[in-house]
């Protein structure tokens, strides 16, 4: 008697697996190319002129989105990062930070409002309630205790000094437009109180082999928008990169060399960016 084949999962049926079930490889090859989709998709949506060939493309991205499973898909696989079983998010890195700044007894910390943009799970800082009340929100809820909230769209005047952390863990690097990049990090600037924290999250890739961004490069950019860096972390071959800056009212540096790329760095890099 033959033996019957073994039919191989689809992609599709991988990324609409339950959370549990998900391996780590599965899951970064979701992310990975759903950046690359998303990020090819809106380069072509920002063509002053879309002909035949670029309608084409743009449906053919859409597919290869759906096929994927979506943002849906995305989020799922996202999530399943920050589980505990694969070393928790990076939120603990944050609270580990913010511990060391304000003291390590509930006693001694003030009770501190932290918003956190791209939120996956409502209850990310839950173990720090007593003392860190969170305003988790992301451009596409799956939680109703997560406001669903474009980051970008939110009134300035409105919310101005009104956190004192701002969380942006893989959120930067999933904007498309450097411009964006820029105006997402001053808005942190302005919603944040006199003093207030920035917790910065990136893939390592982002500063470390782009063509147009440096550690040094970032430090001159941040403090231009009137960040000081408190707090680095890293690891050769890791894969993300943290950083914790204060917010300094005193500091305005120009913006005027950071409207455009620069090229730091030949060979095979990312053009990862961030313009003001």
């Amino acid at each position: 008697m033959a033996k019957t084949r073994k039919r191989k999962t689809p992609i599709t049926t991988v990324a609409v697996a339950s959370i549990s079930s998900a391996k780590p490889k599965s899951s970064r090859t979701v992310i990975r190319q759903y950046h690359v989709l998303s990020k090819q998709q809106a380069q072509l949506e920002a063509l002053p002129i879309r002909d035949a060939q670029t309608s084409k493309r743009l449906a053919d991205i859409q597919n290869e989105i759906e096929e994927l499973g979506g943002l849906e898909s995305y989020q799922r696989m996202s999530a399943i990062g920050q589980g505990h079983d694969r070393g928790g998010g990076s939120e603990k890195i944050a609270i580990a930070w913010l511990k060391e700044i304000y003291g390590t007894s509930d006693s001694e910390r003030p009770l501190l409002k932290l918003l956190e943009v791209g939120a996956l799970k409502p209850d990310n800082y839950g173990c720090c309630r007593s003392w860190i009340k969170t305003t988790p929100l992301d451009l596409h809820s799956r939680h109703p205790g997560i406001l669903e909230q474009d980051f970008l769209l939110m009134d300035e005047t409105e919310h101005r000094e009104k956190w004192d952390v701002v969380s942006l863990s893989l959120v930067l690097n999933f904007v498309s437009d450097p411009k964006d990049r820029g105006r997402m990090l001053r808005l942190a600037w302005s919603f944040l109180v006199p003093s207030g924290h920035l917790f910065l999250a990136l893939p390592l890739p982002c500063v470390m082999n782009s063509r147009y961004l440096t550690c040094e490069r970032l430090t001159v950019l941040m403090e231009a928008l009137g960040f000081v860096q408190v707090k680095e972390r890293w690891k050769e071959g890791g894969k993300m990169i943290y950083y914790l800056y204060q917010k300094d009212n005193t500091k305005s540096g120009s913006t005027e060399t950071w409207t455009k790329k620069t090229i730091l760095r030949q060979g095979d890099r990312n053009n990862f960016s961030i313009l003001l």
